[in-house]
């Protein structure tokens, strides 16, 4: 993996994804903020929180964010409800248990925290060299690529509520620097004629958390009007005003 970064295809993929991280997380407000692998890149570097930190199963080999913490993603050694925004860059399509790893975000994000989770688009054109026996074993290729739809429906089974969406790297995964270039204008054209085909997707989803709901009672409004003060009896205002 860290090897495939340093390609222009890795390169060009880093490049767009930090563009988009970029951009949304400068708005989302809290104190904690955790970044779960892709190490490679700092995606929280235009966060104003005031607690930023990456995790990954193991150091990178070179550069990156920095990790400060060594942990699985799907049983972190956190606080239950201690993070107001996660970043899940490619890491559930690289994982035997993504299902858990859902559940892991759901459990460390505070009531109305975010997650963001990046991922490779399997009707894609970077999904076709999944198909090809020469390909499968190559990264990102050998990842278990799921569908945007499948990511959605887990989401919502957590209590999750998406309130944003966006896709990007439109471009044929090409080798070639020269001819990625060439291609770049694919982009624009993409999130305005197959806004769909974009070989990454990302998804930004809230975690709901049903609050309390007061009933109020159907008052009975005539039997209310029997249960009020009975007017004072005129014989006891006469006695008061003569009294005075």
């Amino acid at each position: 993996m860290d090897e495939w970064f340093k390609t222009p295809l890795g390169r060009y993929l880093i490049e767009h994804e930090q563009a988009y991280f970029d951009q949304v997380v400068a708005d989302i407000f809290g104190f904690n903020a955790l970044q779960i692998g892709f190490a490679q890149s700092d995606l929280l570097r235009t966060s104003r929180m005031q607690m930023r930190f990456a995790a990954a199963q193991r150091l990178p080999v070179s550069g990156g964010a920095g990790v400060q913490l060594l942990a699985e993603p799907g049983s972190l050694p956190l606080a239950s409800q201690s993070i107001d925004l996660l970043l899940l860059p490619h890491v559930l399509e690289f994982s035997d248990q993504p299902h858990q790893i859902l559940r892991e975000a759901e459990r460390v994000l505070m009531p109305e925290g975010q997650v963001i989770i990046g991922g490779f688009n399997p009707f894609s054109l970077w999904g076709l060299p999944r198909l090809l026996p020469g390909c499968r074993q190559d990264y990102p290729w050998r990842g278990n690529f799921i569908s945007l739809l499948r990511i959605k429906d887990w989401l919502a089974l957590l209590g999750f509520e998406v309130v944003a969406g966006k896709m990007c790297c439109y471009v044929p995964p090409l080798r070639s620097a020269k001819w990625l270039r060439r291609c770049s204008f694919m982009e624009p054209a993409g999130d305005r004629w197959w806004a769909l085909a974009g070989g990454v997707y990302f998804l930004q989803a809230r975690k709901r958390v049903a609050g309390m709901h007061l009933i109020m009672p159907q008052w009975n409004k005539s039997l209310a009007a029997k249960k009020a003060l009975a007017p004072v009896p005129q014989k006891m205002i006469n006695k008061v005003n003569g009294e005075q």
